[in-house]
């Protein structure tokens, strides 16, 4: 009998993505692993960029573990829209001139955990098993 391991990579997938995904949040409040802010250093506190690098350092430690993913994915999907719309969308129609792709593909991806969950590899799953409820997958 073959073993079906897309759970598996669900979660494989799922921790690949907030790694990345933590990695910009982090560049912004705390330059690393690097500065990636206009002129360097990190985003002012209070700005824009600063709001959007705690939702990613939060948000991506939070999806990196597998911890309350469904409603985290949403709102981290939320972000990249805004995110689309707001630096993006304006500079023109196509998202590989406008420089959103990544913006857009987060977006979905994000989207599609907040529906299909953090696989069984999560903080949630194992809550959910040690409260002898069906896991959240």
């Amino acid at each position: 009998m073959k073993k079906e391991w897309a759970p598996q990579l669900l979660s494989v997938l799922r921790i690949v993505v907030a790694f990345l995904y933590f990695q910009v949040g982090s560049a912004k409040l705390f330059a690393f692993p690097a500065a990636i802010m206009p002129g360097g250093g990190t985003a002012p506190v209070g700005s824009l960029p600063w709001f959007a690098g705690v939702i990613e350092v939060v948000g991506g430690t939070l999806f990196l573990l597998g911890l309350f993913t469904r409603p985290v994915a949403f709102i981290l999907s939320g972000e990249m829209a805004f995110a689309y719309f707001i630096g993006h969308a304006g500079h023109g129609f196509w998202p590989v001139l406008n420089q959103g792709g990544p913006a857009i593909f987060n977006c979905f991806t994000f989207l599609y955990f907040s529906a299909a969950g953090p696989g069984p590899w999560s903080l949630d799953a194992l809550l959910a098993r040690r409260r002898g409820t069906l896991p959240v997958l």
